[in-house]
């Protein structure tokens, strides 16, 4: 009866959990309450860097780790390969309304054991007016001939920089170390193609579709090409991510509808922020615009064609653009925008997304491209559609193994849930909801 029941129960989850598979229950939609703080990644761990490369901390690549930094410099020690590129993130978390001057930011920087910055190195971030989630990323390129070709020991270098009037406190970071594999010898550009001519979208102008973004990057919402709606509110960041294959090109356009006012006039000269990330969080191209309280929009230029060769290029646009996998969008309301409108009352965000340009076949890699965390599949596709977030679509994939599970054991869908019913009920009757039946 043990083995009867355990099929059951698991049936009767699956059934219950694929309820909400639908992409609509997954997005609260317009006038949900406000996000909670950062959802940090799962498994991160906790480490402590040290102002020199002495006591360094060891970060071993394919990890998270979470750290707090004030403002100076911390370091962490590295044991790299001479075979792959690696991407060091930080993603820097101030609390809400913490003050911060406009050159305030974060700067990652890759260094070898002597101390010698790593070509296309640092990555550096500003944080502007608001205090918002920030990443920057610093990166150990393969590249013929150059510097920082060995295995070995390196050190990664985070550097946050703050004015003397501005919050100094020990804030989280979030550091996640990624390798891209070597691609096979002869299959992947050594040099980038022609100048990239960057120019504006044309975007949808369906309907939109709620849809609610996350905390960050770790449960940004899935999206696709259409038009999407969510709110925010003042000071207040959404993440959404998008998966862009080699060869697509994506366009983004975002506006903030009319708010509710508590002054005649008002203005915020950062009132509506879109931000674009690559898979391996730099910044790909950033923009914002004011807002007074009545409407405000923003379009970033469309993006170079996802190449592998884009690593090579001289605009800083393009760069960026090297890999097939996720693409993070963050959209920040100014936290100012809360001096003349209602904060408990959210303003509607609208979001056009447009995704162009026929997959198709990248370098060939020496290892597995998905595995190192990049790359585009079918379950990405299936996300983007239905609009998970990735623990969402992890827990949707385990679901759909219990069925496949409850299929194999010769169920029916009808059988398995009146199977499950039962089970509950009586279950119930026994008061004992985990005694074995």
């Amino acid at each position: 009866m043990v083995r009867v029941r355990k099929t059951v129960l698991a049936g009767a989850t699956a059934l219950g959990l694929l309820a909400w598979l639908p992409g609509a229950a997954y997005a609260a939609g317009p006038g949900s309450p406000p996000l909670p703080e950062y959802r940090v990644a799962d498994g991160a761990v906790p480490v402590a860097g040290k102002p020199s490369t002495a006591d360094a901390p060891l970060l071993e690549v394919g990890a998270v780790y979470e750290d707090t930094l004030a403002p100076g410099e911390r370091v962490y020690r590295l044991g790299l390969d001479s075979t792959s590129t690696v991407y060091v993130s930080a993603v820097l978390r101030p609390p809400a309304g913490a003050k911060v001057g406009y050159g305030d930011g974060l700067e990652v920087e890759i260094m070898t054991a002597g101390g010698k910055a790593c070509p296309a190195n640092p990555g550096r971030v500003s944080f502007g007016y608001d205090a918002v989630p920030v990443a920057a990323v610093g990166s150990r390129r393969l590249e013929e001939d150059a510097d920082c070709q060995a295995g070995g020991t390196y050190y990664a270098k985070l550097t946050r920089s703050a004015a003397k009037d501005s919050d100094r406190a020990a804030w989280p970071v979030e550091i996640r170390i990624q390798r891209e594999p070597a691609p096979v010898a002869g299959t992947a550009p050594s040099a980038a193609a022609s100048v990239w001519p960057s120019a504006s979208p044309t975007l949808p102008g369906t309907d939109p579709v709620a849809r609610t973004g996350g905390t960050g990057f770790n449960d940004a919402r899935a999206l696709d090409s259409g038009v999407w709606r969510d709110d925010l509110r003042p000071g207040q960041t959404r993440f959404y991510r998008v998966p862009l294959d080699w060869g697509q090109q994506l366009g983004v356009g975002a506006e903030i509808a009319a708010a509710r006012m508590t002054k005649q006039y008002g203005s915020a000269s950062n009132g509506l922020t879109v931000s674009l990330y690559t898979p391996y969080r730099a910044l790909v191209d950033s923009k914002d615009t004011s807002y007074d309280g009545k409407q405000a929009a923003v379009t970033l230029a469309k993006t170079a064609p996802v190449a592998y060769e884009n690593r090579f290029a001289d605009d800083t646009e393009q760069r960026p653009v090297r890999l097939a996998g996720w693409y993070y969008l963050a959209v920040t309301m100014g936290g100012k925008v809360g001096e003349f409108t209602e904060d408990a009352t959210p303003v509607p965000l609208t979001l056009r997304l447009e995704v162009t340009g026929t997959p198709r076949s990248g370098p060939a890699y020496k290892e597995s491209l998905t595995a190192a965390g990049f790359g585009v599949g079918g379950a990405d596709r299936t996300a983007a559609k239905e609009g998970l977030t990735a623990p969402e679509a992890a827990a949707a994939e385990g679901d759909r193994s219990v069925m496949r599970i409850v299929a194999g054991a010769g169920f029916g869908t009808g059988t398995v849930l009146l199977l499950g019913l039962g089970a509950w009920m009586l279950l119930a009757r026994r008061g004992g909801g985990g005694r074995a039946v």
